[in-house]
């Protein structure tokens, strides 16, 4: 797929999530709100880095050192969005919703998919380790809040995104487990198998 197709299925992709229907209807619940929407607008900002990698100007890839300014950029997004402030403001001024509609695709998903390649292996998994726990952490603090946190929504549906987050939290953590634990000594096996040296066997003489 080209740039210019790239581009035009990210904006079509946060066209139609903006759209009234589409956007009331994942707001108006906590959950649907901080686990379908938030991360699918992040994810067309990592799209939309697929087709700009190749045009990124040589400054901005040598000032992202290692990728740790974009990752930082990132983690502070996130962070953000998941304010019970937040989701209280997105969902009373059509100004903030704006801007998490324009915040999280361009300076969370876009700085993911550019900077997370540029990261070491031990920097992936230093945040990504991180990550897993407080997301658990987030959805622990809504289930023994024993108030609403977001004005806008419910305590029933502040218990239900609490229990969204934890479950997961724990897919991811499994899921992380069964690739660092299970997935990488298999794909070693597979590798080495290739090229070890097949053993064979002298044939035996004639009349014996």
């Amino acid at each position: 797929m080209s740039s210019r197709l790239r581009f035009v299925a990210a904006i079509g992709s946060w066209l139609t999530l903006w759209l009234w229907p589409v956007r009331v209807a994942l707001e108006s619940d906590m959950a649907a709100h901080m686990t379908i929407q938030v991360p699918l607008l992040i994810g067309i900002g990592v799209f939309l880095a697929t087709g700009v990698r190749s045009r990124e100007p040589h400054w901005l890839a040598d000032a992202d050192w290692l990728g740790i300014p974009g990752i930082v950029m990132v983690v502070l997004g996130t962070s953000f969005w998941m304010l019970p402030r937040a989701l209280d403001g997105a969902v009373a001024d059509p100004l903030v919703d704006a801007a998490k509609f324009l915040s999280l695709p361009l300076l969370v998903g876009l700085p993911l998919g550019l900077s997370w390649r540029r990261m070491p292996p031990l920097g992936r998994a230093f945040i990504w380790a991180n990550f897993i726990p407080k997301l658990g952490a987030i959805g622990g603090l809504y289930l023994a809040a024993p108030t609403r946190l977001c004005a806008y929504y419910r305590l029933d549906q502040q218990a239900v995104a609490g229990w969204t987050l934890i479950v997961l939290a724990v897919v991811l953590g499994t899921l992380s487990f069964i690739a660092a634990f299970v997935g990488w000594p298999a794909r070693g096996l597979r590798q080495l198998s290739p090229a070890a040296p097949s053993i064979r066997f002298p044939r035996p003489y004639p009349g014996r």
